[in-house]
């Protein structure tokens, strides 16, 4: 993918180690993946070839005719995406069943304050900005001709048999694996359950103690990782959470802020734009409030070829070669319950192997609370 932002539930990637400011707040106002930042070019598709029989594959494609919604306007990506400009009461997020009644919101009631962000196309109604000075919002690679979706639409990336092929099953498509168990070798009570077996590892800081958040910022650069397989990824993102960390009743959103006042969680991206917003009525946890955030990295260790996979996290440097080398989060700051942004100073960190991947957290005044983290993963030392 080129150095642009595609918003397709979210989706964030860079071929250069730009800088982005990435801002969590609570509904998903374009679509209903979570919030990451990922790449993932020069993939392997040789260890990943399913044979798929008619009638499965007649199932996949009439899920996809539910969930892909008869666009006003569709719009092909250089990259191969396809966009669907859908009209903004028929997006999927709305076929949420707590969400039947919603009445979408199309700026916050309030920003924390020291903050002031300003609407994207979607969240004016997708107006048409070709003439005149031009949209200050997030460059999509569907962009690069001029097209922009209609006002009224939100932009979709259509879904396709090949997406959910990567899921472990069609009822798994699109769905969040839980992050559970507690048997991660020198874990602390209090940390984060993120070690589950599945192949999932990280190098996480987390905020520690039992105040409230209503919500979490950073500034993030972002590189292009090297990805192994096809059904790996690499990520870069900031989890708000709460709930159970047994696995049982966690409530989880992956990168944005909190209007306290409605308890709709909104995401901004950059130091201007809103992208849209999680609504409070599909959560138990976060309705109000959440208890831990997390900033990091996350890959999927698939193991394929009977070693560790070679999928880099961050920019694939450790965190000691420092700037210009490994990648990193600064200027970690939460929303307190005055509805102030402030810098995130009770930081632990995390990482299950420290051998592929790491973490080293720091402070300074002009980077605030951050650190540097990822790694090259199979290596002598990472087998």
């Amino acid at each position: 993918m080129g150095s642009v932002g595609k918003i397709k539930g979210f989706s964030i990637s860079s071929s250069s180690s730009s800088a982005a400011a990435l801002v969590l707040f609570p509904l998903v106002f374009l679509a209903q993946e979570s919030v990451a930042i990922s790449t993932s070019d020069s993939l392997n598709y040789t260890t990943f070839r399913p044979q798929i029989s008619s009638l499965r594959l007649a199932r996949i494609q009439r899920h996809l005719d539910r969930i892909n919604k008869p666009p006003v306007l569709t719009i092909q990506s250089p990259d191969g995406d396809i966009i669907d400009c859908v009209h903004r009461r028929k997006q999927p997020a709305l076929d949420h069943p707590l969400l039947k009644n919603h009445k979408i919101q199309r700026v916050p009631s309030a920003m924390p304050k020291a903050m002031r962000m300003v609407k994207t196309d979607a969240a004016k109604d997708n107006a048409n900005t070709t003439s005149g000075g031009g949209s200050k919002g997030v460059r999509q690679t569907w962009h690069q001709d001029g097209r922009r979706c209609p006002k009224g639409t939100v932009p979709i990336r259509r879904s396709t048999v090949h997406d959910v092929l990567r899921a472990k099953s069609l009822y798994d498509f699109g769905k969040k694996k839980s992050r559970y168990t507690t048997a991660a070798a020198g874990r602390r009570p209090e940390a984060p359950d993120v070690v589950s077996g599945n192949g999932h590892e990280h190098a996480i800081a987390y905020t520690t103690g039992s105040g409230e958040v209503y919500g979490a910022k950073a500034t993030i650069n972002v590189w292009d990782p090297r990805i192994e397989v096809v059904n790996e990824f690499s990520l870069s993102q900031i989890w708000v959470l709460s709930g159970s960390f047994d696995g049982s009743d966690l409530n989880s959103i992956e990168a944005g802020w909190q209007d306290p006042n409605l308890g709709n969680w909104w995401m901004g991206f950059g130091e201007n734009t809103l992208v849209g917003y999680w609504p409070t009525e599909i959560f138990s946890h976060l309705a109000d409030r959440a208890t831990m955030v997390e900033w990091g990295g996350e890959v999927v260790n698939s193991r394929a070829n009977g070693h560790h996979t070679l999928t880099q996290m961050g920019s694939g440097h450790f965190p000691e070669e420092g700037f210009a080398k490994a990648s990193y989060f600064r200027n970690l700051e939460i929303v307190d319950s005055d509805n102030s942004l402030s810098s995130a100073h009770d930081i632990s960190t995390l990482a299950e192997n420290t051998n592929c991947y790491n973490i080293k957290s720091s402070y300074n005044n002009e980077w605030g609370t951050h650190f540097y983290y990822g790694g090259p993963g199979k290596s002598p030392q990472c087998p």
